[in-house]
């Protein structure tokens, strides 16, 4: 350990980007968790379904800013 402040700065630095790559299953939860008791027509329940379900494939496949994109119009689309 030669360098602890080096290695704890760099680790640091990871931080924000671990936690922005997974706030996608957050949103995730948070839709799932409001659509059951949500008060939409069935348009706008279709469409966050579509939404929902493109943010976990874009999350899977790696693309998390358009994950997050698509999970947040589903969150405004509910009013969450």
């Amino acid at each position: 350990m030669k360098h602890p402040f080096a290695t704890a700065a760099f680790l640091l630095t990871l931080t924000p980007a671990i936690a922005f790559a997974h706030g996608c299953p957050g949103l995730m939860a948070e839709i799932d968790t409001a659509l059951p008791e949500a008060e939409v027509s069935d348009e706008v329940r279709g469409q966050v379904e579509t939404l929902r379900a493109e943010g976990e494939d874009l999350h899977n496949a790696g693309d998390h800013d358009e994950s997050m994109a698509a999970l947040e119009q589903a969150k405004e689309l509910l009013g969450i």
